[in-house]
Parts: C-alpha cells; structure tokens; sequence
C-alpha cells in the first residue's frame, strides 16, 4: 500500500453478482471454445476491439461500418472477413455464423442495434453510455432478460481490484453512514452553437442514411458528425464519463435497489443548473444534485455531478467545493497544459468516518483523511475476481457467471446517469420513479425520458 493507494487483487465471492434465473438458458458459445464476433462500429472506440479480439483468442466473424473512412483500421485489419454497413442486413445473412455482438458505434444507434442482436439470440457487449435515452435503458435491461442473453455494458473500471475493493470497504461501513457524493468532470459541452446550416455533397465513404439510423432524416452537412456535443445524437461529457465515474457510488451503496422489484415509489429528484439551456446540445458547464432517497437501510444521499471547468464554473465556487471537501487543490492542468489524469474528473464518496477518492474510470482509490487510515489493512473484496472487463463477459457468453456490468445493472445505472441530460433541459428539479420510469412534476421532461424514431426504426 502506498498513499492509501489500494490495488490489490480482489477475492473469489458472489456477493453484489446479478444471477439470472436459470443461467443454463443463457444462449452463447459453447464452454472453451473461441467465441464468433460481429462488430458494429469499427473506428473511434471500435479500433479497441479491433486489436482486442485477436489478442484475446476469439474470432472477428464480420464487422459494420456506415464510414469507411472512420473505420478504416478494422476494415483493413479483416480484409478477409465479411463488411456490412446495415447491422439488420448483417444479422440476417450471417446469423448463423454469429455468437455475439459488440456495439461500439455512436450513442443513437446503441440501443437499436443492441436490441436486434439480442432478438437474434446473440450475446451483446455495448460501449458505454449503455443507451442514447433512459427508455432506450430499461428496453435493453428488459430484453436481455427475456432473450436470457450474456451481455455488458463498457465501463471497463467496474473489473479493476480498486472497483472491486471500494466497493467492499464502502459496504462494510469503513467509511461509515455515506450521505453524500461528489462526481466531477472538467469538459463541459459545446454551449449554444449553431445548427448546421446548408446542405453539402455527402462523402463517398459515408452512408449518411444509415449514419442517421432512428433520427429525423436531413441533409447532410458535416459538423453533424461531431456527434458527442449535439443532443440528437450524442450524450454529452455526461454520457461519455458518468457510467464509468459515478459507478462505484451506484454500486457501493445499493442505488440499484431502486429498480428493483417492489421498490418503495419515492422519487429521485434532479435539479441542474447550467451555463446556458440548450435544446439542441450541451451546455458549456452544468451542475446537477440528485437527492437519492432511502434504500432498506441505508440514509438518503446527495449526489452532485460537476461538469465544465471555466470562469463562470470558478466564480460560482464549485471548484472550491469539491478542493474544500477533497482535502487538497485539484490540478487541472499539469506545467506544460495537459490535463492531470488524477484531477480532472473523479468522485468524492464522503462519510461519517471517512472519505474514498477514486479516479475518473475507478481504477483507484485512496481512503482520505490519509493520516486516520495510516495503519489501516484493508479486507479482501466480497466481489469476486475477474481476468478483465472483456473476458469476464466471454466468459458468461460460455455459460459462466453474469458479468458484472451486465445490462440488469447497467440499465439502471445508465437511467440514473442520463438524468442529468433531461434537467439541464428544463428549469426547476424533475422527480423520476424509477420503477414506473416517469418524471411525475413535468410532464415536457417527462416525454424527454425517450425519443422520436424515424419509421423503420423504431423499437
């Protein structure tokens, strides 16, 4: 141990693992043997399963990409093997030839091509955010459930032995009663930009029709593939940092419970404030407090999500928050300008005994204040051992355990992140129930929980 720093391995152990009814139903590959792959989405995150396929011994079976250009590596990475740019025409031809499917294209088309695989019988591993949309969330949670296929969400932190551990010393009250929770991200979003005005010639490596998938069809103009920040498309810093960062905190202190089964109907309640309301994309910097009631017997927990750096964001003084109950300056920016991995994003779980400061993916930890914990041995971790994020869903696509992160945990989680992308829309705070999924104060936010489909592609 060094500096409160705890990496160790984690300990064999069920607890905390989401167990389908009957796990011999689950539908994959057979027990040792190399898993056939699809990928949707061969460029920008892609490239990373690009190169991790082979690496973990499995087969890449056919690959679907609407930008050649963008999708360049993989393409040229598996000459040999079928392309598609329709992930349905994909899964009709080769079906048969297909175990499982990787979705790692941009966050609109998560969700519809997800489900299709599911439908199929296919085991599915999507990039994070799990889905564009909350209502996008609870369909694929409740399709993998009826499709009784392995799947995963990709928040690679929830494999690391600081994960693992966190959550364990969280649970068995080292830090004792947790109320509230600091989650901070240093980008912000676009702020009120432009829509995209004229129409230009589209690329000749590009699809655009298929691009678009379920959105509103319109020229194609090419600031429209600077996707993240347009809210018709992407899901901001939010969606690309919060599954990963507020993930030890959702986990730790049952926040899932919510969803569960007979739940008590007491609404989470959200309220941002933001730079600027934008419709259309994302605000330059936005705050947002959610106020988690009780689960069982744990107290209610604020958590608050930071997100933006800038003058407005120092004046206001929430940088001085989080410094102030962090113990220590954040350094957000290191002597020659870039970001200092450690400081520019993180989460702040804050207790009665205790503090556990983990980094933007969880892959850290440190148990602050440093001096109470100086002698400290930390347990073994409940949560059982993993070989990595990727192996531990082949693994259940063989038949094994559910991966952690699979899409009965990470629908929730998902849902509970993508709340923010609904407040910073609206003045005044939203109250969602998780287990009827409606926003019951505003009825505008409320039908903002999904989205509109262009025919063919609904859900």
């Amino acid at each position: 141990m060094k500096r409160r720093r705890f990496v160790q391995s984690a300990a064999a152990g069920a607890a905390g693992l989401v167990i389908l009814r009957n796990s011999a139903s689950v539908r994959g590959a057979p027990a040792n043997e190399a898993v056939n792959i699809a990928l949707v989405g061969c460029g920008g995150r892609g490239e990373w399963f690009v190169r991790i396929v082979p690496e973990l011994r499995q087969n890449m079976v056919a690959l679907c990409e609407v930008n050649s250009q963008r999708g360049a590596v993989g393409l040229k990475r598996f000459p040999d093997i079928p392309h598609f740019q329709d992930f349905r025409v994909m899964l009709d031809k080769m079906g048969k030839q297909i175990d499982a499917v990787i979705v790692a294209a941009p966050d609109h088309i998560h969700a519809p091509a997800s489900i299709a695989a599911m439908k199929a019988g296919k085991a599915v591993y999507t990039e994070k955010p799990l889905t564009h949309n909350v209502r996008e969330s609870r369909l694929m949670r409740e399709t993998g459930r009826q499709c009784k296929v392995a799947t995963q969400m990709g928040n690679q932190g929830t494999a690391s032995p600081a994960f693992r551990l966190s959550v364990t010393l969280i649970q068995k009250g080292i830090l004792g009663e947790v109320r509230e929770v600091l989650v901070w991200n240093n980008n912000g979003g676009p702020g009120n930009r432009p829509l995209p005005k004229g129409e230009e010639p589209v690329p000749q490596y590009l699809n655009w029709d298929l691009w678009l998938g379920p959105a509103a069809f319109r020229p194609y103009n090419r600031q429209w593939m600077q996707w993240h920040g347009w809210r018709e498309f992407g899901t901001g810093t939010l969606g690309n940092w919060a599954c990963h960062t507020m993930n030890v905190a959702f986990k730790a202190l049952n926040i899932d419970a919510l969803w569960q089964e007979g739940a008590p109907k007491t609404p989470i309640r959200v309220q941002a404030e933001v730079s600027e309301i934008v419709r259309h994309a994302y605000p330059r910097m936005e705050i947002a407090r959610y106020e988690v009631p009780a689960r069982g017997d744990l107290p209610p927990v604020r958590l608050t999500w930071f997100c933006g750096g800038g003058t407005m964001f120092e004046e206001k003084g929430y940088r001085k928050e989080i410094e102030d109950k962090l113990g220590r300056k954040l350094d957000w920016s290191s002597d020659d300008g870039t970001p200092v991995w450690e400081d520019w994003a993180g989460i702040l779980i804050i207790g009665s005994k205790g503090k556990l400061h983990a980094n933007a993916h969880n892959t850290t930890l440190t148990l602050l204040p440093e001096k109470d914990f100086k002698d400290f041995q930390p347990p073994e971790s409940d949560l059982p051992k993993t070989r990595g994020h990727e192996r531990e869903w082949l693994e259940a696509v063989r038949g094994g355990p559910p991966a952690m992160s699979n899409f009965d945990y990470a629908g929730p989680l998902t849902e509970f992140a993508l709340l923010t992308n609904v407040a910073t829309q609206f003045e005044g705070p939203i109250e969602y129930i998780p287990a009827d999924m409606k926003i019951t104060n505003n009825a505008e936010a409320n039908q903002a929980l999904r989205r509109e489909y262009r025919k063919g592609w609904e859900l």
